[in-house]
């Protein structure tokens, strides 16, 4: 299929790559995945026309800015990183556009910085990479607490999606991976984390605060669409510290979207599309962490999907979700 469009599609500055190490894997050539995820030109352009890639929103890598512990600093490499961002895009206009990187270390720091994005820069959205440490290296801060209602606002007032990242656990707060190294990390860490923190923004009561906030999660779900039938079939018995003041699927369906990113499997595809709706489905390929042929041939063959909902799903929901006009 031509003409799909991705949106996490993940780059790099300087400051910011050499965190990158543990994500791209052991085995990775970590030199050739510097150069891709750096490049912003010709080599990522060509993998995208190979891979029938018309568009891609381009985000900061992770852990990028949620890693600085020092606030002034991550607002610092949050700037820098979106102006790399907006010079790209204004580079390859037809090809390029982009998701904020935001310091969440000062939530009135990162509805600034979202602003600017959105309104001066024209960025569709926010990607952030998970929980936020901020001061002390052992923290980790989440976005449910009472301390992110005005930035939520906020996000809400501007009328664009945040992107909920993954990020690895840290080793004090993941005691039940100990000795196991990888379970932290994509196997299974990156779902328990992502999956959590999208189920503590449907506990926390924050849909009921702040209207129509729009988020997305990659991975087909992070594990939720799977699971979501029995998680309301158990809060019957045990709502204790539950907020919300309706099921927690309702939160769910209505608030988030899913993507393909690095999770490009039929069955998983079948049960998103049973649970949530083609209309709440994107492709996504994950690169450079993934490959955008891997992501496209997987998409481009699969007989889950109609031709008809093949183009929905790749194209059409990302024009509407953000808003960009296809000509």
């Amino acid at each position: 299929m031509k003409g799909k469009i991705a949106f996490e599609e993940h780059m790099a500055i300087p400051e910011t790559t050499s965190e990158t190490r543990d994500f791209a894997g052991e085995s990775a050539d970590f030199d050739q995945f510097t150069r891709e995820i750096l490049d912003l030109d010709d080599m990522r352009l060509d993998y995208m026309d190979q891979a029938g890639i018309e568009l891609a929103i381009l985000s900061l890598n992770a852990p990028g800015v949620q890693a600085i512990l020092d606030t002034d600093e991550a607002v610092e490499v949050a700037r820098k990183g979106n102006d790399t961002l907006a010079a790209a895009v204004e580079r390859h206009p037809r090809r390029y556009k982009a998701f904020a990187a935001l310091p969440m270390q000062s939530p009135s720091a990162a509805a600034e910085e979202l602003e600017r994005c959105v309104n001066e820069m024209g960025f569709k959205g926010a990607m952030v990479n998970g929980f936020t440490q901020r001061d002390d290296s052992d923290t980790a801060i989440y976005y449910d607490i009472p301390e992110y209602r005005e930035f939520w606002q906020t996000v809400a007032d501007l009328d664009v999606p945040f992107y909920l990242h993954p990020r690895m656990q840290l080793p004090s707060q993941s005691k039940n991976m100990m000795d196991h190294p990888w379970l932290r990390s994509s196997p299974w860490g990156f779902t328990v984390e992502t999956g959590t923190h999208a189920l503590r923004l449907c506990g926390s009561g924050l849909f009921e605060d702040v209207k129509n906030l729009k988020l997305i999660i990659g991975h087909l779900g992070e594990f939720i669409p799977y699971n979501l039938w029995r998680m309301d079939a158990r809060m019957e018995f045990s709502p204790r510290g539950y907020r919300g003041k309706r099921p927690l699927g309702d939160y769910f369906r209505e608030h988030f979207y899913v993507t393909t990113s690095g999770n490009f499997h039929d069955s998983t595809l079948r049960c998103c599309l049973e649970e949530l709706g083609k209309d709440r489905i994107f492709f996504c390929s994950d690169y450079p962490f993934e490959r955008m042929e891997d992501a496209s041939s997987w998409f481009d063959n699969t007989q889950v999907v109609t031709d008809e909902e093949r183009i929905q799903i790749g194209r059409k929901n990302a024009l509407e979700l953000f808003d960009i006009d296809s000509d």
